[in-house]
């Protein structure tokens, strides 16, 4: 990801919104959070948005405001990032993990379902990737049990399920504003969202201390308030969501289209949009079968071709949580996404002939590797390489 082609027209901007922060002297939880909060609770379809410091601290808070605790259980996918699982652990409750949807990378409610437990206490789907989580399924499994739903959306603000935005559906909502997001600040921030004028209250409480009025405290909460800093930039960005979006959805269409024209839907497992999806894209994620990740990927970074692989262990293969017991097929759809997986440039700024040689270089391995005969590489393939961040 090239966040600097992102930047370059907003610096003007982005630098007199600090300028302002500056001459307010309102750094923490300011004016500037308190429209960012009220413009994102509107975006997300949701009643409230909380502002605090971090994605993993709106999934703990979340947590705490939930009352999870030691002897609970909570559900969440393995094929995560470790913050959704920490925030668990942190609070002496066990992760249960569930497998996932092999054309989705998101959690199995089948699975979730054979997981229930009277110590279930909460299910937390991450809707991975920028879709959304089959949320109905889920609910269906939880309301009837009393179990709380708390989305992780911290890859997927503005997807919809059926019109319903990420954020709104569960108890409560957590979302990121790591810099690499869809929407992201310029360092750490994270949202929480809910429809819940109690939990909305209660997350206030929570991010600063338990403290009300100051210096008073009717419980123990944490330290994470938003900075007006993170705020200013993240309300230059908000307007441009959006197109954003759209920008991402556009290269995800064009990436298919390419990958189709050149044979390459025969080789490779591409994403998809389920029925009733509204996809933001934060990763592109193919699947590269048979063992041949590693050496095309070494191809890519000698063209000069950003990478990634989220994730190359499924969370119940860490060390970190080898208490559990879990062993490594205890999940096969897990573990074989996380030998599968490879995510290519998707961002917004990313040009038609930078994702054309993208390609290029993908078609060209597999041509190598099959004698030249499998896979003819289209008319459009050049032999030049691409820098994509």
């Amino acid at each position: 990801m090239d966040l600097g082609r992102q930047h370059t027209g907003l610096r003007a901007e982005m630098l007199a919104a600090l300028g302002r922060v500056c001459d307010s002297g309102g750094f923490i939880l300011g004016s500037e959070v308190t429209h960012l909060e009220q413009q994102f609770a509107i975006y997300c379809q949701a009643k409230h948005a909380i502002g605090c410091a971090s994605g993993s601290d709106a999934l703990l808070l979340a947590l705490m405001a939930l009352d999870i605790s030691t002897g609970d259980e909570v559900i969440l996918p393995s094929f995560t990032f470790f913050a959704t699982a920490s925030a668990v652990t942190r609070l002496g409750a066990r992760p249960v993990f569930a497998d996932i949807d092999p054309q989705t990378f998101n959690i199995d409610p089948e699975h979730v379902a054979s997981l229930v437990t009277p110590s279930t206490k909460a299910i937390l789907p991450v809707h991975l990737f920028g879709q959304a989580v089959d949320t109905a399924a889920l609910a269906e499994i939880a309301r009837p049990q009393n179990i709380a739903l708390v989305e992780d959306a911290a890859q997927a603000i503005g997807a919809e399920v059926q019109g319903r935005r990420v954020g709104s559906i569960g108890a409560i909502g957590c979302f990121s504003f790591y810099p690499t997001k869809n929407l992201g600040g310029a360092g750490d921030g994270g949202m929480l969202t809910t429809q819940s004028d109690d939990l909305a209250d209660r997350l206030r409480l929570l991010r600063g201390h338990g403290m009300r009025p100051r210096y008073f405290h009717s419980c123990i909460g944490i330290n994470s308030r938003l900075d007006s800093f993170q705020a200013a930039v993240l309300n230059v960005k908000f307007p441009l969501l959006d197109h954003w979006t759209f920008l991402r959805q556009t290269n995800a269409d064009r990436y298919t289209e390419l990958f189709t024209e050149a044979g390459l839907h025969h080789t490779l497992v591409l994403p998809e949009t389920k029925p009733g999806m509204r996809h933001v894209w934060n990763q592109y994620v193919i699947r590269v079968p048979e063992g041949m990740r590693t050496p095309l990927r070494e191809a890519l970074t000698e063209a000069h071709i950003g990478t990634e692989i989220y994730y190359p262990l499924g969370l119940h293969q860490q060390e970190c949580f080898r208490y559990l017991g879990y062993q490594p097929d205890d999940l096969p759809q897990t573990r074989r996404a996380t030998e599968e997986v490879l995510a290519l440039p998707i961002f917004p700024e990313l040009r038609a002939e930078e994702q054309k040689l993208v390609v290029e270089r993908i078609a060209a391995f597999f041509a190598t590797r099959s004698g030249g005969h499998a896979i003819q590489p289209p008319k459009f393939l050049t032999r030049r390489s691409v820098t994509s961040g």
